[in-house]
């Protein structure tokens, strides 16, 4: 076979005469009517029955009595706490004025003194349900005083 047959025959390669190369998909064409379809069901969906339905739900959660205790266990403040050094250790930033401070645990120690961690503490109960709580709603114990020192 000559070359001149090979130039003939497709051989199914992408080429950079096309604008792309073999290891890049392929862009799916649109058709001309299909811009039009999408844009009218965007408009048919009617965003403020939604957004009320979504308003009214939030307020039910919040008018209803809360079931849990408002002291924080020794689980979520281990677990804010450790989070929350995380995050000051990946350059977050503090929400508290710092005093020479380079540890992020004790940063972290000393924005949950002043209730300034921006969280939500999500409980949930035996029935499916769940409580959200802000850790400044919440009542922080302060055992690491008495482990520093005294009865």
């Amino acid at each position: 076979m000559a070359d001149d047959d090979y130039n003939d025959v497709d051989l199914g390669l992408i080429g950079e005469k096309n604008g792309w190369y073999e290891d890049e998909p392929a862009e799916p064409e649109i058709e001309d009517g299909a811009e039009e379809e999408l844009e009218n069901n965007n408009e048919d969906a009617p965003d403020d029955v939604d957004a009320a339905e979504a308003e009214d739900k939030e307020q039910e959660k919040t008018a209803r009595p809360r079931k849990t205790t408002k002291y924080m266990t020794k689980y979520e403040r281990a677990r804010i706490l450790g989070t929350r050094a995380l995050q000051i250790s990946m350059n977050a930033p503090v929400m508290v004025e710092l005093e020479g401070e380079t540890d992020p645990l004790e940063i972290a120690m000393k924005e949950l003194r002043a209730r300034k961690i921006p969280f939500t503490i999500r409980r949930y109960l035996p029935d499916g349900s769940y409580e959200d709580w802000g850790v400044d709603e919440l009542i922080v114990e302060d055992s690491w005083k008495r482990q520093v020192g005294g009865d």
